[in-house]
Formats: structure tokens, C-alpha cells, sequence
């Protein structure tokens, strides 16, 4: 999952990114103000709170407690707190959402209560009042400010948490390196998380029941991939991008296909090989550590690629496409479930791309039809599933926090803050329609001419055009 990102962040707003300078404040050495001899009644919450209003046209989106106990800004609005200086360097260093992230994620900076909730209000106060740039009088007042804080100095270093991917991009070589920097953080990890199928993408929800759980809508979201492949025993179905390899052991568990699953991933490479062992459908699921491009196989009679085609980048989407075409028999099924965006950041955003999914590549639906059609596929249909991400990253995100302290001593904090972001962040980019995700169905045209028309020459029909629910979910910009 990824998003506007998934931080969007009015974490935003979180108030500091307030350090970049404002509206004016207190001069120091004057009365009350920072460095003075005087007795000082207010203290650092009071000198940061002008410069973030005046980044806001005047309104605070989040209410500040600095490191020193002061407090500042509305009453009822997020409560953002300022553990040390760090939290205002890291954004001096990087102005923006990066600056904010490493804050969040050093734990230099926290957001009281439910973070989801927090930059929910914290965004709709941004969108409602604009922001703004300060002038040079400004400005200067903002950089006296902070010297007399004591917040300028050198940067914190970035957390350790954060990709540094080198090479060509989208090379062989750094693809592997970014898929191994989110997945193969560790299969317990993803265990702790996911349900027990261990689908790292959007499932698909079909009752609001209480006992209805994320374990029923993954499996609901396999039936109905398989169902829309058509699959039945003995159909070849290739899975691009296998994650753990929940769809590939559902088609080989309840509808006898022979399965060739790839993925870049080493962990998950093996997980899906002792699983197909411990299922006894070793002999139904082949798993190999190949890229996409690689794979020699041809006349499958189904193809699916869940959550993985974000991950191709912007100009390898066509050849990508093109390769999966010719994978398929004529009148085979392609089912491709994928996130979509317009606007900036196609990559998900600064927080994103740097600690979750490094070189994604997200496109609008209908760009992404259109590379398929460029293909010489023939697109079916399309079901978008927006609704069901937001609930399915909520479902993941209550997961971390009721296991909060086992995925601490997993992982260490700062990449448990990383989780707690990435969820908050990405449910709330669906929930606000920043982000989307869709299913796409596409059949290899067989240009047989039929006196019936084309449609029941393949045999297919054309999907549903909407799968939502309302009140449904999210999150990843992951591995199936």
C-alpha cells in the first residue's frame, strides 16, 4: 500500500513544518522571549506556534507541547508533541514531509491519541485554510526564533529505517534491492501482521457482520480472482509477483491449477515452497526467485498479478505489459490488481518512497487500461475497490496496535513507528480518494471469427464495474 502519500501528511502538519519559518514572533531578547534575563512566563511552544499559523494563513492545524512542557494552539485540535530540538532540525533539514517522517519515526516527534484520526483533522484544516509562504521580514523574525531556541545546528542523521537504493533504477539489481527492503524485512514480521493466508495486498469485503473477519474478505478476494481467471483443474496460471503466495496455494488448494509463482524475494520464495510442501501441493505449485521478464513459459491459460505492476516503474510498464500478454494462450484470462493515483507524487510521496516502497510507480486506471489495450490485450472490465483498502488497512493497522509491543521487539521502535505511519497514512489516502485500487481483467484476443461476436468466442463475460462496499477497506503497497 502506499500513498499521497501514505503520510500525506498532514503529520504534517505536525506542526513543525512550522521550522521552515513564518508569521512573526517574539524577538528574542525581548521581554519574556527565549535568551533573555527575565523571567520567561511562556516557553518554547508559545515561540514555535506564530511560525506554524503563519505557514497556515494564520490557523494552527494542530495544537504543540514542546520538549519543555509549554503548550500552544487550539484546544481541540491534534495534539502534537515536541519531544526534543531533533524534532525541528530534522525539518529545518528536509522542509516538508520527509523532515516530518524522520521526526515521527526517531520518535523526536509523536501525535497524541489515534494517529489516523490526528492527520485526518490536521489535513482538513490545511485543505479548508490554504498555506503560505512568509515574507523576508518574516522569515528573518522565524530564523532569530529559532537560534534563540537552539534549534539550528546541524542535522540529525536520517533514521536508519530509511532506503538508500544505489544504481540505475529499475535495473535488475536495485529492483531487487527495493523489493528486498520492505519484504524480506522478515517473514515473522508479516506474520504478526497479516491474517493467516499471509495476503499483503487489498482484500475484498462482502459483510459488515462483526464476525466477519480479515482472514474471510482475503478469501473472498482469492475466490474472486480465481473466479474472474475461470480457473478449474488442471489450467496453467502464472502469478506475477507471488508475495506469500496466497493466491497461488488457493487456486492449487480448491481449484486443482498448476501454479507457476515468481517472486524477487528470497524469504518469500521459501515460504511458499515450504507451505506448498506442508499442504502436499508441491506438485501444483512451482515457486521460483525470477524477475518477470525471465520467465520463458508461455501458453498459460491465466495470468494474475496482484499489487505488483506499481512496482515496475513508469517506463517499464509497457514491456511489462507486453510480457504478460505473451505469457497467455490466445483467449487467456489476465486479472491484474492494482493501486492507482493521479496528481503528484506517483511514487506515493517523500515518506513512501523512501521507507516503504522505493521506485513505485502509480498511475490513473485509465492510463494503465490503456498500456494493456497498447499491448494488444482486450480489457473486460474493471472493479474498483477503493473502500475495501480503507478497511483493510484499518484491519492491519488494530493488528499492529493490539500486538504493538511483540512488533517493538521484532523490529526495533523506529521501524514500528514506520508500520504505524505507513497504516495510518495509507488508510486515510483511500478513505480521502488520494489514492485508488483496482481489479482489471483483460483477455489475449483469439481472432477466430465467431458467428456469436467475440465475447462468447472467448467465453468470458464482462466483470462488475464498482465491488464496493461501503464502509470498506485498505494498504499495501505490498506483495500479495
Amino acid at each position: 500500500m502506499t500513498t499521497d502519500t501514505t503520510a500525506h501528511t498532514a503529520t504534517a502538519t505536525a506542526g513543525t513544518t512550522a521550522a521552515a519559518g513564518a508569521a512573526p514572533a517574539p524577538a528574542p531578547g525581548a521581554a519574556g522571549g527565549p535568551g533573555t534575563g527575565t523571567a520567561a512566563p511562556r516557553g518554547a511552544a508559545h515561540f514555535l506556534a506564530p511560525l506554524v499559523a503563519g505557514l497556515f494563513n494564520g490557523v494552527m492545524p494542530v495544537r504543540l507541547r514542546a520538549w519543555d512542557g509549554s503548550e500552544a494552539g487550539p484546544a481541540d485540535a491534534p495534539r502534537v508533541v515536541l519531544r526534543d530540538r531533533d524534532a525541528v532540525r530534522h525539518v529545518l533539514a528536509r522542509p516538508g514531509e520527509l523532515g516530518l517522517a524522520r521526526a515521527y519515526v526517531t520518535g523526536a516527534l509523536d501525535v497524541e491519541g489515534d494517529l489516523t484520526d490526528g492527520l485526518r483533522r490536521a489535513w482538513a484544516s490545511v485543505a479548508r485554510h490554504g498555506t503560505s509562504l512568509p515574507g523576508p521580514v518574516e522569515a528573518a523574525r522565524a530564523a532569530r526564533a529559532l537560534v534563540a531556541l537552539g534549534v539550528v545546528g546541524p542535522p540529525p542523521p536520517a533514521p536508519s529505517a530509511e532506503a538508500a537504493l544505489r544504481g540505475r533504477r529499475h535495473s535488475r539489481a536495485r529492483d531487487a534491492a527495493a523489493i528486498a527492503h520492505h519484504y524480506d524485512a522478515g517473514n515473522d514480521l508479516y506474520e504478526l501482521l497479516l491474517d493467516e493466508s499471509m495476503a499483503y495486498s487489498c482484500a475484498y469485503w462482502t459483510s459488515d457482520d462483526p464476525g466477519y473477519t480479515l482472514a474471510d474478505a482475503q478469501r473472498d478476494k482469492l475466490a474472486l480472482v480465481c473466479s474472474e481467471l475461470g480457473l478449474s483443474g488442471g489450467d496453467r496460471l502464472l502469478d506475477v509477483g507471488c508475495g506469500w503466495g496466497s493466491l497461488a496455494l488457493y487456486a492449487a488448494r480448491h481449484h486443482g491449477a498448476a501454479v507457476t509463482a515468481v517472486t524477487l524475494s528470497a524469504r518469500q520464495r521459501d515460504h511458499v515452497a515450504d507451505r506448498a510442501r506442508a499442504e502436499g501441493l508441491d506438485g501444483l505449485v512451482e515457486v521460483r526467485l525470477q524477475h518477470y521478464g525471465d520467465v520463458d513459459d508461455t501458453g498459460f491459460d491465466a495470468v494474475a498479478s496482484i499489487e505488483m505492476g506499481e512496482h515496475v516503474g513508469r517506463g517499464g510498464y509497457a514491456s511489462f505489459a507486453r510480457a504478460l500478454r505473451a505469457r497467455l494462450r490466445p483467449g487467456g484470462r489476465l486479472l491484474l490488481q492494482q493501486m492507482s493515483r493521479r496528481g503528484r507524487h506517483p511514487g506515493g510521496g517523500p515518506f513512501i518512497e523512501r521507507y516503504i516502497a522505493p521506485d513505485m510507480h502509480m498511475r490513473p486506471v485509465g492510463e494503465t487500461v490503456g498500456l494493456l489495450e497498447d499491448a494488444g490485450l482486450e480489457v473486460r472490465g474493471v472493479r474498483a475497490m477503493r473502500e475495501h483498502y480503507v478497511r483493510t488497512a484499518r484491519a492491519w493497522s488494530a493488528e499492529l496496535e493490539r500486538r504493538h509491543g511483540e512488533l517493538v521487539d521484532l523490529v526495533g521502535a523506529e521501524s514500528a513507528r514506520v508500520w504505524r505511519l505507513y497504516l495510518a497514512g495509507g488508510a486515510l489516502a483511500f478513505e480521502e480518494g488520494r489514492m485508488g485500487v483496482d481489479q482489471v481483467l483483460a483477455v489475449r484476443p483469439d481472432r477466430t471469427p465467431h458467428p456469436f461476436g467475440h465475447a462468447l468466442a472467448q467465453g468470458t463475460g464482462r466483470a462488475t464495474g464498482t465491488g464496493g462496499t461501503a464502509g470498506s477497506g485498505e494498504p499495501s503497497g505490498g506483495a500479495r
